[in-house]
């Protein structure tokens, strides 16, 4: 059996915005299939950040202040069961589908840092994580398409119901099938490669892929800077 065929899990947030290191998980959710076609086994978390939610992201996601402080819970104990869930996952050997990895996951160990006063890396101790990320696959196995590449494109690219964007939970399970999908799709190229083997060559095909959208945002006068740490993002130092 491929890889892309068995065990796989998914992880998904909705946030208040995409500044890694200071906007906040407002949701969670972790789906576990334990083979192409199995029933998805789900898990969600709805948080209260502490924080407002800016309206931007509001539109996003539906999550409201109001909400969220009625429905969610303190981020303390729900980063820790998140960490926990995920350390859980890699200690089976579960490839964790995350799309856009080096947000989520970074956005988590940040949580976790602020929360809990602990890195993601602590919890998952001897077992990392095995990533797959479907925007790093595609990006690299089907490089010379034109057009976007979300969540939505790759569903309709590779045949994937998305229904209920923007919910952790739909979001994650979409995504997951799309892994799914790109493997089959590809299998002659990855058939052959390991989960840990297929881990690291997304780490260099990530940060090719960060070094070409640098280059091209320089000839464009654009001075966005592309981090090409994945599937996360080094803490920044402390301040002095």
């Amino acid at each position: 059996m491929c890889w892309f065929e068995g065990p796989l899990a998914a992880f998904d947030t909705e946030t208040t915005g995409v500044d890694v290191e200071h906007d906040r998980i407002v949701s969670a959710a972790l789906v576990v299939q334990s083979a192409d076609e199995a029933a998805p086994v789900v898990t969600r978390w709805l948080v209260d950040p502490g924080v407002p939610v800016p309206e931007g992201a509001i539109a996003i996601h539906g999550l409201t202040d109001a909400f969220l402080q009625r429905n969610g819970r303190w981020p303390a104990p729900v980063m820790e069961e998140v960490a926990r869930a995920l350390a859980g996952q890699a200690a089976r050997a579960t490839p964790l589908v995350v799309m856009n990895a080096p947000f989520d996951l970074t956005l988590l160990d940040r949580e976790l840092r602020r929360h809990r006063a602990s890195s993601l890396a602590d919890y998952l101790g001897a077992a990392p994580l095995c990533v797959m990320d479907p925007w790093v696959l595609d990006k690299h196995l089907d490089r010379y398409r034109k057009g976007r590449r979300t969540l939505t494109d790759l569903c309709a690219q590779y045949g994937v119901e998305l229904t209920g964007a923007h919910d952790a939970a739909s979001d994650a399970l979409a995504a997951l099938q799309v892994v799914r999908a790109v493997g089959r799709r590809f299998a002659a190229r990855l058939e052959r490669l390991s989960p840990a083997e297929l881990h690291a060559r997304q780490a260099v095909w990530h940060a090719a892929q960060a070094r070409g959208l640098q280059a091209w945002f320089a000839r464009n006068g654009t001075e966005e800077a592309c981090d090409p740490a994945w599937p996360l993002r080094p803490a920044l130092p402390a301040a002095a």
